[in-house]
């Protein structure tokens, strides 16, 4: 803080604040300071205070260099980061000069007492104000803690280099005492990182007690930008909760899906309906579902929410580890016609694809206790043989393969009764009664057709994603080619779960 008041090399230091708003009294308030550029002055300070390289190397203060420790710290603006009871436990350090080649902003690395994973900067000062009111806002940097403090929001907490996770929860619950009427505001600039970053705070939104917001600042400033621009009372205004974080998350998914078109919604669906399916409350869990409805424009209100609470329930089920349903699971029911058989020769099974799908389908139907409930988190489009497409939108409709463990001979007569024409009730009977292709049928071998089938569907999306990949090259559009790529990324690494996994990764 001295060298920060009045050492003539600090005039970066002073300017950068200046700038930003703050003044003399409010670097202050919050201990902003300032190290020098040379290589060793704060070592040779904390030497002369008693303290062996040793200590100096473990705080993370210095580093080794070729002759000795050297100042981690050179040249920068200075936070102290400390921890719930005040004592100061690292460093949050903004670059100032072009010739700096280091991170914009650099922290203490990990040491015995500072895990950025586990500190929240300006938590000391904040701690009251959260208990007092339940209420907590989480910004995205230092700056914006000191411009929501100045601007009477005494709330402000950030993280230091990290995302928002796990840990900062557990400090957050012991403030908030998980007071039902408890309110958590993220704050986030409105571009894709911005946007990335609340749908990662969305991830750890359930263990909270406390109901979370999210809060996106006119033209994407943050809150020292607002204060700067439009005054305290804005930053303020700001942070008064108004868009729930899972609307702004389940936005921000569908918005990328084009909802004109039934499989742009269906896309969507398979997308959004999973993180609906995360929150506990079941009535919370039916009312966002039923919002999710109207976000997609799917007048079928009860069939989403009836694919909430199965996906839900297959969650409880397996521990948390629900059943990974490939794009498209499910879409039939709204988005495609039936797709019958047509005349002609049948289908012959010397063709693999079909003959998998055909072995699937006489499982489905003479043993869904093999292959339920993954089964039915199987999309008619992961049947690429019309007949069996048509098969297996029936069984859906006559309440899926899980029917079948309750009532065998109701369940193949509601499949039947299902079936949209004489054709495709003719199938549903030869396939119930048709032998299954391997003289021991058990577990294993039903993973296996479960299996088959979905990488084969995994691997024609796959197809779908690198042509969208070409085209997005050639139009220049990065932001949404990033988002594919990850999306191709993604689907990689379940396919690749599934050939070391098998059936245990679906």
């Amino acid at each position: 803080m001295e060298q920060l008041a009045v050492g003539p090399e600090a005039d970066a230091g002073r300017k950068f604040l200046a700038e930003r708003g703050f003044d003399q009294s409010a670097a202050e308030h919050f201990s902003v300071g300032y190290s020098p550029q040379g290589w060793d002055h704060l070592t040779k300070y904390l030497r002369g205070k008693g303290f062996s390289d040793k200590e100096i190397l473990l705080s993370g203060l210095a580093q080794e260099g070729r002759r000795g420790p050297i100042d981690r710290f050179r040249g920068r603006l200075m936070w102290p980061i400390r921890d719930i009871g005040g004592e100061v436990v690292g460093f949050g350090a903004r670059k100032l000069y072009e010739s700096d080649n280091g991170p914009k902003y650099l922290n203490t690395p990990d040491t015995a007492i500072y895990k950025k994973s586990q500190v929240l900067y300006g938590i000391d000062l904040a701690k009251k104000d959260i208990a007092k009111s339940s209420r907590a806002v989480v910004v995205e940097g230092y700056t914006d803690v000191m411009a929501c403090h100045l601007a009477g929001v005494t709330t402000a907490i950030a993280t230091c280099g990290t995302a928002f996770g796990g840990d900062h929860i557990k400090i957050l619950r012991r403030l908030l005492m998980d007071n039902g009427s408890a309110r958590v505001i993220f704050t986030f600039d409105g571009d894709a990182a911005g946007q990335k970053a609340a749908l990662r705070a969305f991830e750890d939104d359930q263990k909270f007690a406390a109901e979370t917001y999210i809060a996106i600042a006119p033209d994407n400033m943050d809150p020292c930008e607002l204060r700067l621009a439009k005054g305290d009372a804005a930053v303020a205004d700001l942070v008064e909760p108004r868009t729930p974080l899972f609307e702004f998350a389940l936005r921000q998914i569908v918005v990328r899906y084009d909802l004109d078109t039934p499989a742009g919604r269906a896309a969507a669906l398979d997308e959004a309906a999973p993180i609906v399916a995360r929150i506990k409350n079941s009535g919370a869990q039916h009312e966002v579902a039923v919002q999710l409805a109207g976000m997609l424009g799917i007048l079928d209100t009860q069939f989403v929410v009836k694919r909430v609470a199965q996906l839900a329930r297959w969650a409880r089920d397996r521990g948390g580890k629900g059943p990974a349903p490939a794009r498209g699971a499910d879409r039939q029911q709204y988005d495609t016609a039936p797709r019958t058989p047509t005349g002609g020769p049948a289908l012959t099974l010397r063709n693999p694809v079909f003959a998998t799908e055909r072995e699937l389908l006489k499982l489905a139907l003479q043993r869904p206790d093999l292959v339920s409930p993954a089964f039915d988190a199987y999309g008619v489009d992961e049947f690429t043989a019309p007949p069996y497409a048509a098969v297996r939108e029936a069984i859906m409709e006559a309440g899926g393969a899980e029917y079948g463990l309750q009532d065998a001979q109701d369940y193949l007569v509601r499949v039947r009764e299902a079936a949209p024409d004489d054709a495709v009730r003719a199938m549903v009977t030869e396939l119930a009664v048709e032998a299954i292709l391997r003289r021991t049928v058990d577990e294993n071998y039903a993973g296996e057709q479960l299996v088959t089938v979905r990488r084969r569907a995994v691997a024609r999306r796959i197809r779908d994603v690198q042509g969208t990949m070409t085209r997005l090259g050639s139009l220049g559009d990065s932001a949404e080619l990033a988002a594919v790529q990850n999306e191709l990324w993604v689907l990689q690494q379940y396919d690749q779960a599934l050939q070391v996994h098998g059936a245990t990764a679906l």
